[in-house]
């Protein structure tokens, strides 16, 4: 399990730095721009496209937040990895829901992170999960 949430880990990074760029994208058109219903250029051109306060684009919380999960992961460190999944997962439902009802408009790296954010908390609340009633080997002392 370790090798799949680390590889999902890299996914989101992955969007999450295809969405960065559009952050700063200054001429052209969006490389996402498909329709009027889906627009990686106007989401990331939004003023919801920092975090209040701080000029800090959300794409490089994201970025930070993979690379926390990759970590965890790879040190198979579950129940952490699914409390900051948790808080991921929120944050991207609520980005999500301003796409939906306040924007009108979704972006496609956005919804591959919700997507990516929502597998790894399934997979992770799983293998937390699966810890709690492992049973002891033969032998071990508990």
């Amino acid at each position: 399990m370790k090798y799949v949430l680390i590889l999902l880990a890299v996914l989101g990074i992955v969007a999450s730095t295809l969405a960065l760029r559009e952050h700063y994208r200054t001429e052209g058109d969006s490389p996402c721009s498909i329709n009027e219903r889906w627009d990686c250029g106007i989401v990331n051109h939004s003023p919801y496209a920092v975090v209040r306060g701080t000029g800090i684009p959300v794409a490089v919380l994201g970025i930070a937040g993979y690379l926390l999960m990759g970590a965890l992961a790879w040190r198979r460190a579950y129940r952490l990895l699914l409390v900051a999944a948790l808080a991921g997962l929120a944050f991207s439902l609520y980005l999500a829901h301003i796409e939906a009802h306040v924007l009108g408009v979704w972006c496609i790296y956005c919804a591959i992170s919700l997507g990516d954010i929502s597998l790894i908390t399934l997979l992770s609340l799983g293998t937390a999960a699966a810890s709690l009633f492992h049973k002891p080997t033969a032998g071990s002392i508990s």
